[in-house]
Order: C-alpha cells, then structure tokens, then sequence
C-alpha cells in the first residue's frame, strides 16, 4: 500500500491506496502551527482507524501546495513509516506536456489530478477540483495539458458574503430546495450553491467552445460532490482522484 499525501490550504487529504483499490480517504485541517509530531499522531490515528500498521505501508508521496510546511509533513511520515516520501515537484517524471507559460508554476494537485483522469477518462478533459480555490483545468485531444480557469472556492466566497455584509450570517452549506429563496438564509444558499453550478456549467460551455469540441468532465474535492449534481452537464465525481494520480507518479518514479 502507498501513503498518498494532498496537502491543500485548508485540508491535508491522506489516503492509502494500491493498484488494486483505494482503502482509505480521511482529511485533517492544514495547520501551520502544528508540528512533526502533531501531525504524525494524525497520521498514526488514521492509520489505526483503519486498521492498518506502518509496516503494511510500502511507500508515500505528498503533493502540496503550501511549501512551508513540506519538511513538517515529510517529517511526519518519516517518524511513522521510517521512510520520506516523495515529493511531487519539478524534475518528477509525470508523462504529460504541459504546454503553459511557465510549466513550474503550476500547481502540483492540477498536475496530479490531470495525470489521473487521462488513465481513465477520454480526452480532451475538464478536470474540475473544488477546494480552498475552484480550479478547471483542460486537457486537449491529444493529452497535453493546456491551462485552465483558478476561481474563488465555494467557501472562501461565503466566508466573504457574511465577512463584509453585516446583515448576512454565517451558514452551513445545505442545498437549498428551490433556486428562489424565501428567507434570507435559503437566498444565501441558493445563490451560493446554484450560482456555483451554473458558473461551471457557463465556463464548461465556453472552453467546449474554445476546444470546438465536447468534453469528459471530471469532478474532486470535498466540496463537487454536493455542487455537479446541481449542474446541467453530466460531471462524473471522484473523491480520490487526486491520490490515484499519486500512485500513478509513484510507479513511475519509484
């Protein structure tokens, strides 16, 4: 079994995974004050959880998209496994060409979600992650990477309504039954979750019509799962996505 490793903005996604099916999927929320060994006991826990010992594991991989904290996590693992993962970056063998600007600024979770969804999807491919930012990332018809649209995430735009608007509470993220609300929190909710669904749905629309071509649409994170049911394409959902494109680096750079 291979210890995957997502570290976002707001959560760390940890799993255990092999060739032949996922085992687990747990988050833990990304800290900057939590130390080595904090996140190690995290680690430890979820492992125990599931029943599974250090020793099953055989190898990790962390991707990240908060750096300060990379030698906190690597550390982590190592106290657990006896072993540092790997660590997604520049250098790393992906199979894909990322035609961008400047292919080192990408972020690595776009990178490894489009390694995965080319193994099972065919191209071209929308890759839609909903974390801490919204990212729609595109690969073309021939399996080249070719960009995507970074947007506010789902949460970071309602933390920002009840932030600045004094009159707006805070709310829990429910769907909403009807798109037209008769209180003020239904409203909240259904220009919060609907306006998110039919913003994918317009920027899926357009980037068919950039490509001159329809699409597969992939959709991960915490949050797709309770907005793609809301949209008017058919966007298939995988929760761990992202941990199979970290096998699929693993194998290729073990």
């Amino acid at each position: 079994m291979i210890l995957t490793i997502d570290m976002g903005n707001t959560n760390i996604v940890i799993g255990g995974i092999d060739n032949e099916k996922t085992y687990f999927v747990e988050r833990v929320t990304t800290n900057h004050g939590k130390t080595d060994l904090e996140y190690a006991v995290n680690i430890k826990s979820i492992l125990e959880i599931h029943d599974i010992t250090p020793s099953a594991i055989e190898g990790a991989i962390l991707s990240s998209v908060v750096p300060p904290l990379n030698a906190t996590i690597l550390s982590a693992v190592e106290k657990i496994c006896g072993f540092r993962p790997m660590l997604v970056g520049s250098g790393m063998k992906t199979g894909l060409n990322i035609l961008m600007d400047n292919p080192k600024t990408v972020g690595s979770d776009m990178i490894v979600d489009a390694v995965a969804a080319i193994r099972e999807y065919p191209c071209p491919i929308i890759v839609i992650d909903m974390g801490t930012a919204t990212t729609m990332s595109v690969v073309d018809q021939a399996g080249n990477y070719i960009g995507g649209v970074i947007l506010p995430g789902l949460k970071v735009s309602l933390d920002s309504l009840s932030g600045k608007a004094a009159q707006l509470p805070y709310i829990s993220l429910d769907v909403p039954n009807k798109v037209i609300g008769k209180n003020t929190i239904d409203c909240m909710r259904a220009g919060i979750m609907y306006g998110n669904a039919s913003m994918i749905d317009g920027i899926i629309d357009r980037m068919e019509a950039e490509l001159g071509t329809t699409t597969s649409v992939v959709a991960t994170g915490g949050l797709a799962k309770f907005i793609t049911p809301l949209c008017k394409h058919q966007i298939a959902y995988e929760d761990d996505l992202l941990l199979k494109g970290l096998l699929i680096l693993y194998n290729k750079n073990k």
